[in-house]
């Protein structure tokens, strides 16, 4: 019972034990250089997106506030203006051939829309190889159990001494696998979840700022919270009372 363990598996495993075996490194591997390097980015963008809008809608004119959404270009929230302030140029330079085939409002939301689309993409590449590897890495290490249980039984009939201790060292071994299985699976799963939920987050930020944006190319002024309306109401019928 001394020589078993993770070494003993290894030496006495076959070919197929063994490529079960790199490949569930594979996928351990990868599934954590898309976590690292996805949760990074996705604290660049809520960094990014921390206080964006504020800083933005309180600039003198539309030029300084795409300063204030900085230079990098992976901003989304500056890519997202610069799409906006492109397509109004692009419809009020083209006007004569566009003013009867779509107004400057469905222009808009088109050219917003597809930025948005382009940043969602960015930020959801990857994920795949979670979802993948969360799906399958289970069932590879339960191959990896069963055969190894397989070959394990057929070892143990060959020297004809069934005994409990003949067969529990090997059979036990071999659910190594199926343990090495769920430790892939659970993290790459653990990391989707964690990964989408704050993609969403972002997202619906990005959302909120474009319907910003379409109203301020469109009308002049972007759309105000209820409650800031509901302010001004009250104190222009405070001043006309007086």
């Amino acid at each position: 019972m001394q020589d078993l363990g993770l070494s003993h598996l290894w030496s006495q495993g076959d070919f197929v034990m063994r490529v079960t075996a790199i490949i569930l490194l594979i996928m351990s591997l990868l599934s954590w250089i898309v976590i690292l390097t996805k949760a990074w980015d996705l604290f660049r963008l809520k960094k990014m997106a921390h206080g964006a809008e504020k800083r933005f809608w309180h600039s003198d004119d539309f030029d300084h506030a795409l300063e204030t959404l900085g230079a990098s270009d992976a901003n989304p929230f500056r890519t997202l203006a610069i799409a906006g302030k492109d397509a109004a140029q692009h419809h009020r330079a083209s006007q004569p051939q566009l003013h009867d085939v779509m107004d400057i409002s469905d222009w808009l939301t088109r050219s917003l829309k597809s930025s948005i689309d382009e940043a969602v993409a960015r930020m959801q590449s990857g994920l795949a190889v979670l979802a993948s590897v969360g799906s399958t890495a289970p069932f590879v290490g339960l191959f990896g159990t069963v055969w190894g249980i397989y070959h394990a039984l057929i070892g143990i009939g060959a020297s004809g001494v069934p005994t409990i201790d003949k067969v529990a060292g090997p059979v036990g071994e071999a659910l190594i696998m199926t343990a090495f299985g769920l430790a892939v699976a659970i993290p790459a799963v653990l990391g989707y979840n964690a990964l989408t939920r704050g993609n969403k987050a972002v997202i619906s930020k990005l959302n909120r700022f474009a319907h910003d944006l379409h109203a301020y190319f469109v009308t002049g002024a972007r759309i105000r919270p209820a409650t800031a309306r509901t302010d001004d109401s009250a104190v222009r019928l405070a001043a006309a009372r007086q």
